[in-house]
């Protein structure tokens, strides 16, 4: 390159071969992955694909995980019979507007295959999500609305329970509940009758992006303590709009899918 005001030759050509290698380590495949050199960890088979592993197995969590395929392949309404699957199931239960289905999106790297409905109370089905044909995400109705009638919150809750009583691969109950408000009476009640019915859900606390970084550990010491329960129940911080959370759910459906496959 020619010499302008003093610049050596060459110089042009680092400041090149250093933009490239920003450029290299911040790349995405269209899916939207970063591709990660091979000297940033090695590449491992999961239940959901192929995704690079930081090289010290478990020194950070967030694996990508890569979505191939998403079929919604079974709605049950309330006289319907309930799928016999033979792939693993992950419901996700909570109130109206608490925000399921943007999770749902999320998980599913899909912006909007989940239907947000601008209607609280609409959705009166259970609808499974064939996720890789690797296992299922399982939509339950919504609770707590209060334009539904009590006969037919009454028939969502029998459909709810019908499912959770009869399913034998369902692997994981997520409990949704809006990080900005002590748990209603509602969640309360969903949160003992998933116990009851032999369950340790994983709380997930959406919409963390609506308030401060400084009230996220007051917030989720309220939640605790509402729902009576203590350190050794895994809750979650999660946000539709930066996707924060969503890795740490991901880790743990991988687990129970690759837990499963061992027995």
């Amino acid at each position: 390159m020619p010499k302008k005001h003093g610049q050596e030759r060459g110089n042009t050509l680092r400041v090149y071969l250093y933009a490239q290698k920003v450029w290299a380590g911040k790349r995405k495949h269209p899916s939207g992955i970063p591709l990660c050199p091979k000297s940033m960890g090695r590449k491992e088979e999961t239940p959901f694909g192929y995704t690079f592993m930081p090289k010290k197995y478990g020194q950070e969590r967030g694996n990508h995980m890569i979505i191939k395929s998403v079929e919604l392949e079974t709605v049950c309404g309330i006289t319907s019979k309930l799928p016999e699957n033979t792939k693993p199931e992950f419901a996700f239960a909570g109130k109206s507007n608490v925000g399921k289905s943007s999770l749902i999106n999320a998980l599913m790297n899909r912006k909007s295959y989940a239907r947000i409905s601008s209607q609280p109370g609409k959705t009166q089905t259970i609808n499974f999500y064939n996720i890789n044909d690797a296992l299922y995400y399982v939509d339950l109705p919504g609770y707590g609305y209060a334009k539904v009638s009590l006969e037919v919150k009454a028939k969502w809750g029998k459909m709810i329970e019908n499912y959770l009583h009869k399913s034998s691969m369902l692997r994981c109950v997520f409990l949704l509940i809006d990080i900005r408000h002590e748990p209603s009476e509602n969640d309360k009640t969903m949160y003992d009758w998933i116990v009851h019915n032999g369950y340790h859900p994983i709380i997930i606390a959406t919409k963390l992006d609506k308030i401060k970084r400084s009230q996220v550990q007051k917030a989720l010491k309220v939640l605790r303590t509402g729902l009576g329960i203590g350190s050794d129940v895994t809750v979650i911080p999660f946000s539709a709009e930066t996707k924060q959370g969503r890795e740490e759910i991901w880790d743990l459906i991988s687990e129970s899918v690759n837990s499963l496959d061992k027995e």
